[in-house]
């Protein structure tokens, strides 16, 4: 079972999307199968890894509504062990459609039931909201990472999210943890970044990552060429940046990876 991280923060522009591109391209640069599911409306992860959201046919939308499986919707990337569902316009109107339907929280977990076991990780990248497309990411997932921005409201809205994830654990999802906390676009030159970067250490602990994502122009620039930061400029600050992020997770999850070794090794033998 493919461990599922939901990559989530209803603050837009805090590098969440950059996030879920380059943790997942990391993931899959160290041959860890790793599928990344758009599931922002907005498609910016789509076109991040080089595919047009004009000309997908099957979307997170589809697999969504249920009209088309999880494994007819997964596209190859030119990062190797990377795969995508890609995100399509049309999404903004799933959270509507979805009102009315019984269970409408679980919907997503569903469609990827039977897609779980052929990767080691899949990121999801969420919306910036906590709408029901974000509620479906969350119960569908094993963990939440949250990408916080070293800026002065780094921490305003924060509480929300948290108790979003406290809810869903009670109501919808009980396995639900915090996988960590990253700070993203950090300028180690500003004096407020580091104490934004004191007080989310003071608010969330251990759970932050050693990892610190600093401002990098190869980092803002990759998307554009529709490419990680690691296909773009493997030698930058960036690349080394969600390298770093990437071997956390990995060493953080060395007991989930070792079982899904052992259940692999045991389905091959039978």
């Amino acid at each position: 079972m493919g461990k599922i991280i939901a990559v989530a923060n209803q603050k837009g522009g805090v590098g969440k999307t950059t996030t879920s591109v380059n943790l997942a391209a990391s993931l899959a640069a160290m041959e860890h199968p790793t599928l990344l599911i758009d599931f922002d409306p907005q498609a910016n992860g789509t076109s991040g890894v080089g595919i047009d959201p004009k000309s997908v046919t099957a979307s997170t939308y589809e697999i969504l509504i249920g009209s088309t499986p999880a494994q007819d919707a997964i596209l190859e990337t030119e990062t190797p062990f990377l795969s995508l569902i890609p995100s399509h316009i049309n999404l903004v109107g799933a959270e509507i459609e979805m009102v009315e339907i019984p269970d409408r929280e679980r919907m997503l977990r569903r469609a990827l039931e039977p897609i779980r076991d052929q990767f080691d990780f899949i990121i999801i990248d969420c919306p910036p909201s906590l709408g029901l497309l974000t509620l479906n990411s969350l119960t569908a997932s094993d963990s939440v990472l949250i990408p916080v921005q070293a800026e002065y409201f780094a921490l305003e809205g924060l509480g929300q999210l948290l108790n979003t994830i406290k809810l869903v654990r009670q109501h919808l999802n009980p396995d639900l943890e915090i996988e960590g906390v990253v700070l993203t676009m950090f300028d180690a030159r500003l004096r407020l970044a580091n104490q934004v970067a004191s007080e989310v250490r003071r608010y969330f602990g251990e759970k932050v990552f050693n990892t610190i994502v600093q401002r990098n122009v190869r980092l803002s620039e990759a998307p554009s060429f529709g490419r990680p930061v690691l296909l773009y400029d493997a030698t930058s600050t960036g690349s080394r940046n969600y390298i770093g992020l990437a071997r956390e997770v990995l060493h953080a999850n060395q007991a989930v990876l070792a079982e899904m070794a052992k259940t692999s090794t045991q389905a091959e033998s039978h």
